[in-house]
């Protein structure tokens, strides 16, 4: 089953179970992917999809700093379960541990051994962490191998 397609059986049963939050929550989401499939005239596949996914988690962790900075809990406490429900569609993410194996296999790969090289590394790399890893890790990670 595509994540399109799990989206909408979750937001049926959201709306069967009248699980108002979950609800609103798939419908953002497929709101931000119905908007990208008109601009772009076609269905998105998974990996699109994905992409879509990965730029809400990303608002959602920005908004929940500035929330948590402004002593705003109430905001805090919504987004937190916002990110909850975006993440099941998520793929498992990968611990820093691993990120840092296959950044050591990447720079290993690539035979870089300074920061000059580092766009070739992070080209390299980034497909193979794409939607598993955060991006602010991968590259202090490789900032630190590099060094």
């Amino acid at each position: 089953m595509s994540l399109s397609e799990r989206l909408n059986e979750d937001m049926k049963q959201a709306m069967k179970n009248q699980d108002k939050f979950k609800l609103s929550v798939i419908r953002m989401i497929r709101s931000a992917i119905k908007n990208v499939e008109i601009d772009q005239k076609r269905t998105l596949d998974d990996n699109e999809v994905l992409e879509i996914l990965n730029r809400e988690v990303k608002q959602r962790k920005d908004s929940l700093q500035e929330f948590e900075k402004a002593g705003r809990g109430d905001l805090a406490d919504s987004v937190k379960k916002e990110l909850e429900v975006i993440s099941a569609y998520m793929p498992r993410q990968l611990t820093a541990e691993e990120v840092e194996d296959i950044v050591k296999q990447t720079i290993q790969e690539t035979g870089a051994s300074s920061k000059a090289d580092m766009g070739k590394v992070m080209g390299a790399l980034m497909p193979k962490v794409k939607g598993r890893a955060d991006g602010k890790l991968v590259n202090q990670l490789v900032q630190k191998h590099l060094a």
